[in-house]
């Protein structure tokens, strides 16, 4: 978890090969090729008006949280096993898509949430294996790299 919320730091400080793909009026999205794999990073940036507390209400990695009432793509999240306040082990499921053409997958992840002194908020996630959640019938075992959010306060 440790090694995941030091990747997204180090990605959050190097602006460098990022390039932009899609962008709204609320969010742009960039990405930039992978060093860790054969693939693209993907990041998403927007400014919304509310506080950082009430952003992380919404998005924070906890069982009962808001993130699968407003979060198409989360349909289910359960803390597997709480390793510390901050350190937990984490099912993610997600529902089928395109008329059922791509199954449900199911992502079992190592979680770390961190606030720092600027007032940012971070939850950072990798992929893991845990004797208590083995693959699931119905669901495609995912498998994530390093990836995230952060929740950083802007002025006003």
């Amino acid at each position: 978890a440790e090694a995941a919320a030091e990747q997204l730091r180090l990605y959050r400080q190097d602006p460098g090969g990022w390039r932009g793909c899609r962008s709204t009026g609320e969010v742009a999205v960039s990405w930039r090729p992978s060093t860790e794999f054969a693939g693209n990073l993907y990041k998403g940036e927007g400014i919304l008006p509310a506080s950082p507390r009430d952003v992380w209400e919404c998005i924070k990695p906890v069982a009962g949280g808001l993130r699968t009432k407003w979060d198409q793509n989360v349909k289910d999240f359960e803390v597997i096993e709480a390793i510390s306040d901050t350190v937990s082990v984490c099912r993610t499921t997600t529902p089928s898509a395109c008329m059922r053409i791509i199954s449900p997958r199911e992502f079992v992840d190592v979680v770390v949430m961190k606030q720092y002194e600027d007032g940012t908020v971070l939850s950072a996630a990798t992929n893991v294996e845990h004797p208590l959640c083995p693959p699931q019938p119905n669901f495609v075992r995912g498998f994530n790299y390093p990836c995230g959010c952060f929740c950083i306060p802007v002025p006003g």
